[in-house]
C-alpha cells in the first residue's frame, strides 16, 4: 500500500528517488513541511546563512557534478534573496531547481507574512520557467518536467512554488522509478549536456560531411570553442583531434578554457576580449563556432569581426537564429558534432588533403599570445606574476570558483587550464559575492578533491557569512582574497570616462581576524613563496583558510 505523507515530505522523498543527494537552503515556518522528509529520505541538507548563499552553493554544486543543484526557500524574501543566484544560473546555463512555499491566497487577503503581489511572476524574470503546483500531482509532474529538461534542453534554472496548506496536506506517494529505468525522470541517467537524440541522423551526417569539406578547402580555418563544448575537450577529446587533422587555429571563450590542453600550439587562448583578436578572426576564411553564442561578455565589443560566414554549432535554437553572419547552422551537441567531424576527416582520401593542413603557423600564434599577455600585464600591473605563482602550486585537478575581481579578470586571460569545466566564474549576470558560497557547493560535491575560491575584498562582503558554513562542514577550502582596498575596476572605469572617482572605497575589516572569529584558519603571506606555502597547507587543513593577498605581494 502506498504510504501517505504530507506533500512537503513527499517532495523530499521524490527528489531522493530521482537521484538528489544534497539540498541547500534555510527552513522557515512557511516551508518547514519540506524539511519533514529530508532526513527520513536520506538527503544531506546544507544550512546556508542567507538564501543568496544557498543559491550560489546550489550553483557551485551543479557545476561540479553536472547534476541539478537543489535549494529550498521560504515565501517572499526567501525567494527574492535567491533570485540573484537564479539569474546567474540562467545566464551561465546552470541546472538549478528552486522549490519554495507560497501563500494560499493573495488576491483577497492582504497583510500576510512574506506577502508579495506576484511571487511566481517575479521568479520567472530570472529563470527558465516558474510554476505553481496546486496539487500533489502537479508538484510531481513539475519536478519530473524540470529534471527531464535539464537533460534534454539548454540547462537553466527552474522554480516551483507550492502553497503552504498544500505542503501540509497528506498526499499519496509519487511514482517510483526503478534504478534500471532509462526514463528521463532519473537524474543519474540524464546526459551531461543537451542531447537531441541517441545518435546522428543521415541528414546530420550529410551536413557534417559538407562542413568538413568546407573546412578542408579553407586556408585559415578557426574554431571558437565555448562552454557548450566542455564535454568534447581535454587532452584526448575530439576537439584536439580536429585541430590536428585540419591545422586549424582556435580561440576559447572564458567558459571554454581547458577544452584544449594548456599551451596548445594552435590555440590563441581565451583572448577574444583582446581588441586585436578581431583582426585575427578577419583573416580566417572559415570560422566554426562550437557551443558558444559569442555574447557581449565573451567579446566586449559589438561583433567578433570575422568577415566570412560562420558555421554555427549549438543545441540552443535561440543561438542558431542570432543575427550574425552564418551560412551553415547545425543544431547538434558539441561532442557528437566534433566526433562526427573527426571521423569524416579520418576517412578523407589522403590525396585530397593539403600539406601543410592550413596556413596558420605555431610561431604567429605564439607571437600573438606573447603580445596579448604583455597587454594584460600592462593593464593590471603586478597581477600576472601572482597568477603564475598561484597556478604553479595547485594540486592537479583543482576546481576554481572566482568572483568579479581584477585578479580573476586577469587570470581568465593568462591562466591556461589543464582540463575543461574546472574554472567557474559568474560570467553573464556578473554578480559579486559568488565565489565563496559557490566554492562551498563545489567542495561539498567534490569530497576529497581540491577546490578553491578567488574573491575580491569588496565581493567578499556580500557573502562573507557563508564562511561559517565552510567551518561547520570542515571543508579544506582555500579562499584567496585579493584586497586592493577599493572597487578598483570601477575607479579605473570612472577615470577613463573622465569622472572624478567617488564611492569606490569602503572601510575593510581585518579579514584575517574576521576569518578566525568564524573559526576558520587565516594567513597573510608577504611573498609569493609564502603564498604558495599557505595554499598548500590550506588544502590539508581541517577547515577553510582565508589567504589574504594585497598588490604588494608581487613586489
Amino acid at each position: 500500500m502506498a504510504q501517505t505523507r504530507p506533500l512537503g515530505a513527499q517532495i523530499s522523498h521524490m527528489l531522493k528517488d530521482r537521484g538528489v543527494d544534497v539540498i541547500f537552503g534555510i527552513p522557515g515556518v512557511h516551508n518547514q513541511e519540506m524539511y519533514r522528509g529530508i532526513e527520513e529520505a536520506g538527503i544531506t541538507h546544507v544550512l546556508a546563512r542567507h538564501e543568496q548563499g544557498a543559491g550560489f552553493m546550489a550553483d557551485g554544486y551543479a557545476r561540479a557534478t553536472g547534476k541539478p543543484g537543489v535549494a529550498y526557500v521560504i515565501t517572499g524574501p526567501g525567494l527574492t534573496n535567491i533570485m540573484t543566484p537564479m539569474g546567474q544560473a540562467y545566464s551561465d546555463s546552470v541546472p538549478m531547481l528552486v522549490i519554495s512555499s507560497c501563500l494560499d491566497e493573495t488576491a483577497a487577503k492582504k497583510g500576510q507574512l512574506h506577502q508579495m503581489k506576484d511571487q511566481r511572476a517575479a521568479a520567472e524574470t530570472v529563470c527558465d520557467w516558474s510554476e505553481e503546483a496546486r496539487t500533489a500531482e502537479a508538484a510531481y509532474a513539475l519536478i519530473d518536467k524540470a529534471l527531464t529538461e535539464f537533460g534534454t534542453q539548454r540547462r537553466r534554472p527552474k522554480h516551483i512554488q507550492v502553497p503552504i496548506q498544500r505542503l501540509e496536506t497528506p498526499a499519496a506517494t509519487f511514482s517510483m522509478l526503478s534504478r534500471q529505468d532509462e526514463g528521463f525522470g532519473t537524474v543519474r541517467r540524464l546526459p551531461q549536456s543537451g542531447a537531441l537524440d541517441s545518435g546522428l541522423t543521415d541528414l546530420r551526417r550529410a551536413k557534417i560531411r559538407q562542413i568538413a569539406g568546407r573546412i578542408l578547402r579553407s586556408k585559415r580555418p578557426i574554431f571558437v570553442f565555448g562552454g557548450g563544448s566542455v564535454g568534447a575537450g581535454g587532452r584526448f577529446g575530439p576537439a584536439v583531434d580536429v585541430l590536428k587533422q585540419t591545422g586549424a587555429a582556435a580561440f576559447l571563450t572564458y567558459a571554454g578554457r581547458g577544452i584544449l590542453p594548456a599551451q596548445h600550439p594552435y590555440c590563441f587562448g581565451a583572448t577574444l576580449a583582446r581588441p586585436t583578436s578581431e583582426a585575427i578572426l578577419r583573416q580566417s576564411d572559415c570560422v566554426v563556432l562550437v557551443g558558444t553564442d559569442l555574447a557581449e561578455v565573451d567579446l566586449w565589443r559589438a561583433t567578433a569581426g570575422h568577415a566570412s560566414d560562420a558555421i554555427v554549432v549549438n543545441t540552443d535554437t535561440d543561438v542558431l537564429i542570432k543575427e550574425h553572419p552564418s551560412s551553415t547552422r547545425i543544431q547538434e551537441d558539441a561532442l557528437r558534432f566534433l566526433e562526427g567531424l573527426s571521423n569524416v576527416f579520418a576517412k578523407w582520401p589522403a590525396e585530397t588533403r593539403r600539406e601543410p593542413a592550413s596556413e596558420w603557423t605555431e610561431d604567429e600564434i605564439a607571437r600573438m599570445r606573447t603580445i596579448w599577455r604583455a597587454e594584460v600585464d600592462a593593464e593590471r600591473p603586478g597581477i600576472v606574476p601572482v597568477c603564475d605563482s598561484l597556478r604553479d602550486c595547485l594540486p592537479k585537478g583543482t576546481m576554481i570558483y572566482s568572483d568579479m575581481t581584477q585578479f580573476a579578470y586577469t587570470a581568465k586571460e593568462v591562466w591556461d587550464m589543464d582540463r575543461p569545466g574546472h574554472w567557474h566564474h559568474p560570467t553573464g549576470f556578473g554578480t559579486l559575492g559568488y565565489a565563496t558560497p559557490a566554492a562551498i557547493g563545489g567542495a561539498v560535491a567534490r569530497k576529497g578533491k581540491p577546490t578553491m575560491a578567488i574573491i575580491g575584498d569588496y565581493g567578499f562582503h556580500y557573502t562573507m557569512q557563508e564562511l561559517g558554513v565552510a567551518v561547520e562542514l570542515g571543508l579544506s577550502l582555500p579562499i584567496i582574497l585579493w584586497d586592493n582596498g577599493k572597487l578598483k575596476e570601477i575607479e579605473e572605469s570612472m577615470v577613463r570616462a573622465q569622472i572624478a572617482p567617488n564611492a569606490v572605497v569602503a572601510r575593510n575589516p581585518d579579514f584575517c581576524k574576521l576569518a578566525e572569529a568564524f573559526g576558520a584558519h587565516a594567513a597573510a603571506p608577504q611573498t609569493l613563496q609564502e603564498m604558495q606555502d599557505a595554499v598548500r597547507a590550506a588544502f590539508d587543513a581541517d577547515g577553510p583558510t582565508l589567504i589574504h593577498l594585497t598588490p604588494e605581494i608581487s613586489g
